[in-house]
């Protein structure tokens, strides 16, 4: 039986318009949830790569926290922000580059200013501390951003948060001194992105944080005062992490 070629090409723009209707109606959906003036705040607030709260973005957007969280919600669907849990908080990021892009096209347009984010974290505890068992603070941050930016840490499969030490990874570990089987043995989360509560941006948790704290503590890289959480970086420590890391405390 012949095919009627007409048929075939009507079938063709049928399944065409379908996918521009599609992609209209994904456009418009995004565009409504940024144009939002509390969504838009809590857009921008996160511009600045920095995780918040619900809480503080329910005060950036000057709503109540339930209606924050209604938009959280709104912008989660739309893949504009995404969400971690960190112990008994939940912090929101922007969705991707994609979004920080968007956002800085858009305020071209508006020539609007924003106002940079500000720590009133003390200083002492926030140039670094332990977060559990792992270091935090600046110096904790500086360190997962020196690891992703050498390549020695990759996005693990499987979880949007953990990580994998990759082979070069590995090996600056291990002539330091870091027993890198040893830490993938424990029966813990080997590698993660840990959001920093002052910085608002991931330091290294799990296995691998830790040994890092060892490393550190062991040679004598930083002191840790013995009534509270606060790492001082010693003048050794400068040099070394300088040297091994190309990291400037």
């Amino acid at each position: 039986m012949e095919v009627c070629p007409v048929a075939l090409n009507l079938h063709f723009v049928y399944h065409q318009s379908v996918i521009v209707e599609t992609a209209d109606a994904v456009a418009s959906s995004i565009a409504a949830a940024i144009g939002e003036p509390a969504r838009a705040r809590m857009l921008y607030c996160l511009l600045d790569g920095r995780a918040r709260t619900s809480t503080e973005l329910a005060m950036v957007a000057e709503v109540s926290p339930s209606t924050a969280s209604v938009h959280l919600q709104r912008l989660i669907q739309n893949k504009l922000v995404s969400v971690s849990a960190q112990g008994k908080h939940r912090y929101y990021s922007l969705g991707g580059p994609n979004v920080s892009a968007a956002l800085e096209a858009l305020s071209v347009l508006a020539g609007a200013s924003r106002t940079p984010f500000v720590p009133n974290t003390p200083s002492r505890l926030r140039m670094a501390r332990t977060c559990y068992d792992h270091i935090a603070g600046t110096l904790g941050v500086s360190l997962h951003d020196r690891f992703a930016e050498a390549g020695w840490l990759s996005r693990s499969v499987g979880a949007e948060d953990a990580y994998e030490l990759t082979p070069s990874g590995a090996r600056v570990l291990h002539t330091l001194g870091v027993d890198v089987d040893g830490a993938r043995a424990l029966r813990r989360r080997f590698a993660f992105a840990c959001v920093d509560w002052s910085e608002r941006r991931p330091h290294i948790g799990g296995a691998v944080g830790a040994a890092l704290l060892k490393l550190a503590l062991r040679k004598r890289w930083v002191t840790q005062d013995l009534d509270s959480r606060i790492l001082t970086v010693t003048a050794l420590g400068r040099r070394e992490m300088a040297s091994q890391f190309k990291l400037q405390i």
